[in-house]
């Protein structure tokens, strides 16, 4: 795992070697055991790297540059089962200068173009220069594991893993204020800094004299209702298990220690399960315990699956201050909201599995997008499709769902999701159960904010640029699956829960449950296999139970959430929160009126604990984005509207 930077100059020199240093110097978390810069002789494109040393220890310096000069990469990531490709290509008659398995990359691009990139296998960003063809190509993963950004700043092209290098290169730091009112840093490729964009998942770019160009290598493609075949299940069940295994198989193959993050639920159990199996060994499995609070504590959950493994167990105990006095630089690494502090949780475990000597870990991230875990999704079967279903038995579940509607929005909804469900011809749980909190944190808007952006319409804007043909004849489940795909799963669950909280801390996150071959294997299965009456990951949870505690296999779906900072008014965590919002910070954000952030922060002692925990989220992206203000000293249009209202 790496960090990296790649510019291609509008002319030469136009990036001096202070600012690549410097770009390097803000992501030396991601890469600390060593650094260095390339630059094209020509002067038209420059490459920086900050190196976290797994495969290939001694012997795979980045940037990688051929023998003639003509191509140089950088890669942030692991390519698996890269030795069978690597002997394909020396079959070539390629030759190799490296260990790294970043390197086949370089190899495959010059035999066979962009389509060589396709038989990569892996998570990674990766950014190539091609001096004979005067381009600058960056890719990115097939489901969006590791970040890569892009931005054009006077004539020249940046891209990096992390915003902050962008940053620590020149470009300037100045709010997105309409992908902030768009939510287009959630729903779609854009950040919260302007004009600073994510490749998106599955995807490249290709910069040349002659502009930007997108393209598409990889897509989800969830199997159409009018194909689905007879399903022999426990086929199915045993496809499943074995891709798994060879998954966990790959991502084991290290030149350094393997550790898993095990937080009780059958997803991380899975895995520490197969992979003490295939590995043999006795491996550290690690756990965070929220100690303030039970109802929070899967600890013992957690235990009981390292036991059943012979696994050493550590627990990392984590309360409301130790939440508190990390928020900040967490919030600095992520470089976006959060809206629990369980990203916060994330960072300190991370920390604490990096003094234990650890470089890599094992996750269960993912199991819920691929497998249909989450109860948004349960719901969406229930109320949309149940064939195949035990009838008696979904009438029963119906009728729960009707009576414990509370978190979603009902009649309230936004006009854009109404939109949506008509082009769909059915809801999306999980976007109505957003509606009624985001409906909450508009009405803080100020009254210039509002009324430039009023009619932005975000979630319509995000369907409008959705590939129509993936959802189109697909499953409603399916559909609401694609949809978490392509937003929340990229920008959220595998930034705030993954990758930025774990190279916070020079932590390797591997995530076996999104290699795309289980992803597709899953994408074939119809979604009964997936949802089965009141249990979900169905298919999931019957392919892994050799590998669980029987208590785990009959586990329901717990969500990993830290507890809200509203429960504890003692904590730490809710003195910041308080110190923060009442603080010049508010006043300086370009969203929201100060005043009513600080009249609801009055109200908040009248409130029951219910209401209090259900406003959670607005209070935690508020704080967020006033750290984000301040750490960064994010300039905005607001800046520039108040200072000619005083002039």
């Amino acid at each position: 795992m790496c960090g990296f930077i790649g510019i291609y100059q509008a002319y030469p020199n136009a990036v001096s070697d202070q600012q690549l240093l410097s770009a390097l110097t803000s992501i030396n978390h991601r890469g600390p055991d060593e650094s260095s810069v390339w630059r094209d002789p020509d002067n038209r494109a420059a490459l920086g790297h900050a190196r976290l040393s797994i495969i290939g220890v001694e012997n795979g310096r980045q940037p990688i540059v051929t023998d003639c000069g003509d191509l140089a990469i950088v890669v942030n990531g692991e390519l698996y089962d890269h030795e069978r490709i690597r002997r394909e290509l020396e079959a070539e008659g390629c030759v190799f200068q490296t260990e790294s398995d970043s390197e086949i990359a370089m190899h495959l691009y010059r035999q066979h173009g962009l389509a060589g990139l396709k038989r990569l296998r892996g998570e990674f960003a990766m950014v190539l220069f091609d001096s004979h063809r005067q381009l600058m190509l960056a890719v990115r993963d097939r489901l969006g594991i590791k970040p890569l950004f892009y931005t054009e700043f006077e004539g020249s092209w940046y891209f990096a893993s992390e915003i902050k290098a962008l940053l620590g290169a020149g470009i300037p730091a100045e709010w997105d204020e309409q992908a902030y009112a768009s939510r287009a840093f959630y729903l779609r490729d854009q950040s919260l800094f302007k004009k600073i964009r994510s490749v998106p998942p599955g995807c490249w770019v290709v910069i040349d004299q002659g502009g930007l160009q997108t393209g598409r290598y990889w897509d989800l493609d969830f199997v159409r209702k009018d194909a689905v075949e007879p399903v022999d299940e426990q086929a199915l069940i045993q496809d499943l298990r074995v891709a798994i295994e060879e998954s966990v198989r790959l991502r084991l193959r290290a030149d350094v220690p393997i550790g898993v993050y095990l937080s009780g639920g059958i997803d991380s159990s899975a895995i520490l399960g197969v992979a003490s199996k295939l590995s043999g060994q006795s491996l550290d499995a690690f756990n965070l315990s929220f100690t303030d609070m039970d109802d929070y504590d899967e600890n013992r959950f957690a235990r009981l699956a390292a036991e059943h493994n012979g696994a050493r167990f550590h627990t990392i105990e984590i309360t409301q201050n130790d939440l508190a006095d990390n928020f900040e630089q967490a919030v600095w690494h992520n470089e976006t909201p959060f809206f629990n502090a369980h990203g916060v949780a994330k960072y300190i475990l991370s920390r604490e599995v990096r003094k234990a000597g650890m470089k890599v870990v094992l996750t269960g991230e993912g199991a819920d997008e691929v497998f249909a875990g989450y109860p948004h999704f349960r719901r969406d079967m229930l109320l949309y499709n149940a064939e195949h279903q035990d009838p008696q038995l979904i009438e029963r579940l119906r009728e729960r769902v009707h009576d414990s509607e509370q978190g979603y929005s009902s009649g309230d909804m936004p006009e854009d999701i109404r939109w949506m469900i008509s082009q769909l011809d059915h809801g999306v749980s999980w976007l109505d159960n957003q509606a009624g909190w985001f409906k909450a944190l508009e009405r803080m808007y100020r009254g210039e904010f509002r009324r430039r952006y009023k009619g932005i319409s975000p979630y319509r804007q995000f369907f409008d640029r959705l590939d129509q043909n993936r959802l189109e004849g697909r499953d409603p489940v399916h559909q609401s699956m694609y949809l978490w795909a392509k937003s929340f799963l990229p920008n959220f669950v595998l930034t705030t829960l993954g990758d930025r909280m774990e190279m916070a801390n020079s932590i390797e996150g591997r995530v076996p449950l999104l290699d795309h071959h289980v992803v597709e294997l899953s994408c074939k299965m119809p979604v009964w296999m997936k949802v089965r009456g009141a249990t979900e990951k169905y298919v999931f949870r019957e392919a892994m139970r050799p590998y669980l505690p029987d208590e785990l296999y009959r586990r329901k779906k717990h969500y990993f959430r830290a507890p809200p900072a509203t429960l504890l008014r003692q904590g730490r965590l809710y003195q910041m929160v308080q110190d923060v919002l009442r603080s010049a910070d508010v006043d300086a954000l370009p969203f929201f009126d100060a005043s009513k952030v600080r009249a609801l922060l009055d109200q908040l002692p009248n409130l029951s604990a219910h209401e209090q925990s259900l406003l959670d989220p607005m209070l935690m992206e508020l704080t967020s984005l006033c750290i984000l203000q301040r750490r960064y000293r994010m300039a905005s249009a607001y800046d520039a509207y108040c200072t000619t209202e005083a002039a």
